[in-house]
């Protein structure tokens, strides 16, 4: 099984090549793709020796994610692990999504932080308790934490929906076509790391794209095909 791991950045000079050196401590290539950050992030991501994927004007974290995710996919990767640039995700745990992936029960694993919450900031934890919840109804699957960045994709899966998210709303799009679509889809807790970092998310313009996406996405054929 092939493996890459694809870290989406803005603006994270100070922690991305802590993240990219944990993850290769674990014996896996890093992707790193730079959203036109004016600080250092691409260089200190090179160094570190992840392979950067540098965007001159900043786009949003779908944006860098789609695009990082289709330089995995050219490039043979069968499963590609997501995980933010700004250590809330730790590369130990990263072993617990490809027992899922060579398992064969699932085509998308997704991190779940809800058992283990603490340290999750109040508006966060009830921002993804009520996203999820949405989710889990449009899906007609029990998914505990939608939100988290920190998830593992097939290619098989990549390659059979499009995405289109240029932002954070791209975590809920991913989720709704892959269930739409008929894939399987498992979650492994993980742990909730908060450090104080700068967040990009602006909770009511990303809970506004969220709500566009369903319904939007309401009336999608469930089996419908395209390319990434």
């Amino acid at each position: 099984m092939k493996v890459v791991v694809v870290i989406p950045a803005y603006r994270a000079e100070q922690t991305v090549a802590a993240v990219i050196r944990d993850v290769r401590a674990q014996g896996l290539p890093v992707i790193v793709v730079d959203d036109g950050s004016s600080d250092g992030t691409a260089d200190a991501a090179e160094h570190a020796g992840a392979a950067v994927i540098r965007r001159r004007v900043n786009g949003g974290k779908g944006a860098a994610l789609r695009e990082g995710l289709a330089s995995a996919c050219r490039q043979g990767y069968d499963w590609i692990v997501t995980m933010d640039a700004d250590g809330q995700h730790l590369a130990s745990e990263v072993p617990a999504f490809l027992r899922e992936a060579e398992g064969g029960q699932a085509d998308l694993v997704l991190g779940n932080r809800m058992n283990r919450p603490r340290g999750m900031p109040l508006d966060r934890r009830v921002t993804n308790w009520f996203m999820s919840a949405l989710l889990s109804r449009a899906t007609g699957e029990e998914l505990p934490d939608t939100q988290c960045g920190f998830r593992a994709v097939s290619r098989r899966l990549l390659e059979s929906v499009r995405l289109c998210g240029d932002r954070f709303e791209i975590e809920s799009e991913l989720v709704l076509r892959a269930a739409r679509a008929g894939f399987r889809i498992q979650s492994v807790p993980v742990t909730s790391v908060y450090r104080r970092q700068i967040s990009f998310i602006r909770p009511i313009r990303d809970t506004v794209r969220f709500a566009r996406l369903l319904l939007t996405q309401g009336g999608s054929n469930r089996n419908a095909r395209a390319g990434l």
